[in-house]
């Protein structure tokens, strides 16, 4: 078994962002963070992470109350952030690597609410020009939707405690942080889902 047997030929790439608000057509990313994964004897495990902080595109509207969340600081001169089609381009050449080397012909992104990532992503492709996209367009691994189901909570820091998992909410709302919480989850899901079994359709 491997990632694109257990995944119908996806490779799962897990996504946090930090942004400048919820409306994916008018507020900016501000980090983009991603964990890559590995098969290792029949279980999944985290194999390594990025992050980029992102410099806010033209005429963008950053919320302040999603600052004072995020307690990002965009006058920080050690923050060193990059314009958002650079980072999409590092963050998608990584992406495929990964593909070819786990022989996968997609991605799928894995979130919390993953549908607020991948709209941001999506929108973000469109802005910049960026045709090649190596996700799904709409599919995703919705961790909230899982967790939900396998724990009876879809908020990342309550479903985490009750797998059994660390959460520190002084840390929370950091892509970086953030995503490494939910691939953490998403490994003790699959793994203690095990493997898949087909059903006869007789």
């Amino acid at each position: 078994m491997n990632f694109s047997d257990r995944f119908r030929g996806y490779l799962p790439v897990v996504v946090d962002l930090e942004t400048g608000g919820f409306d994916n057509t008018a507020n900016p990313i501000l980090e983009l963070a991603c964990t890559f994964l590995q098969w290792q004897d029949e279980a999944i495990s985290i194999a390594g992470h990025s992050c980029w902080n992102v410099t806010p595109y033209a005429n963008a509207y950053i919320d302040p109350a999603s600052l004072k969340v995020t307690g990002i600081d965009l006058d920080d001169p050690t923050r060193q952030a990059l314009d958002e089609k650079v980072v999409l381009g590092e963050f998608f050449k990584l992406v495929r690597t990964a593909m070819k080397s786990n022989g996968c012909h997609r991605a799928i992104m894995v979130a919390h609410n993953a549908s607020f990532d991948q709209g941001f992503v999506n929108a973000a492709c469109v802005r910049t020009g960026i045709k090649r996209n190596p996700f799904h367009p709409f599919s995703t691994l919705d961790t909230a939707s899982l967790a939900a189901v396998a724990y009876g909570h879809n908020v990342l820091s309550e479903a985490c405690r009750r797998a059994g998992l660390s959460f520190d909410t002084d840390k929370a709302h950091s892509a970086s942080y953030d995503v490494e919480r939910t691939a953490r989850l998403f490994c003790q899901m699959v793994n203690e889902w095990g493997l898949p079994v087909v059903a006869d359709s007789t």
